[in-house]
């Protein structure tokens, strides 16, 4: 196997995404033959020892893919300097794995896990721009002026401009209003943010797809394995799903 960047094969092996192994390389905790290595440093994974905190990575990765339901008051990533538990906790597997379309500290429901890293980036770049589906509830009674914005794209304080999306009503309650809202990007608190700036302020989000990989009956803070046909479905979704060339 020919000489790689070490973020790359950290990637591919499961450790994050490729900026996330960037920041392992950063911060020293990567060594390549016993020595601690820089940023754009290369290896060939069949022949060098390439280690994280110590613990070398194996040199054939099994292909591990999860659903996940995450639940409200778990983080979607490993953080040292946060008291909350993880989703990794939720599965208790040694393997280190990527979660796939993060859900804030609030938010819950469908969370992929895995080793894949090049699945991962496909799934989480946003050039590919994805579809994720989620079920919201607003403390309000929209108005079809509100949802048209929704579905438009709104500009945000710092003058970004969100997506169109598709927002469609699944039904009214005494105290506010269920939304189907499919997207095709994932800035942070997006559905949040988007919310409070149209006078929606939501209560509740639940995502409920990823690309064709759906939430199902999973109960909140359960996990399966994909079966073949979903791993083959997210295969075949990723590498036919072309990047977008809006500029």
């Amino acid at each position: 196997m020919a000489q790689e960047r070490v973020q790359k094969v950290l990637a591919a092996a499961g450790y994050g995404s490729r900026r996330a192994c960037e920041k392992l390389i950063e911060a020293g905790r990567v060594k390549v033959n016993g020595k601690v290595i820089h940023l754009g440093d290369q290896a060939d994974p069949a022949k060098d020892s390439i280690s994280v905190d110590g613990k070398l990575i194996r040199k054939t990765i099994e292909k591990i893919y999860i659903a996940l339901n995450k639940p409200k008051g778990y983080l979607s990533d490993i953080d040292l300097n946060h008291p909350r538990p993880t989703v990794n906790d939720l599965i208790g597997i040694s393997e280190p794995l990527f979660a796939v379309g993060r859900l804030d500290l609030d938010s819950e429901g469908l969370i992929l896990m895995t080793n894949d890293g090049k699945m991962a980036n496909r799934l989480t770049h946003p050039r590919y721009e994805h579809e994720k589906e989620y079920e919201v509830f607003v403390i309000t009674q929209p108005d079809q002026e509100q949802l048209d914005i929704w579905r438009r794209g709104v500009v945000m304080e710092d003058g970004y401009r969100t997506l169109p999306a598709k927002v469609e009503v699944i039904n009214n309650a005494n105290n506010g209003t269920w939304l189907r809202i499919t997207l095709k990007e994932g800035k942070k608190r997006q559905i949040r943010k988007v919310g409070s700036r149209i006078g929606m302020p939501v209560g509740k989000i639940k995502r409920v797809r990823i690309g064709p990989l759906k939430l199902g009956k999973l109960r909140s803070g359960e996990w399966r394995y994909l079966t073949e046909r979903e791993v083959q479905k997210l295969m075949e979704y990723t590498t036919v799903k072309k990047p977008s060339t809006k500029k």
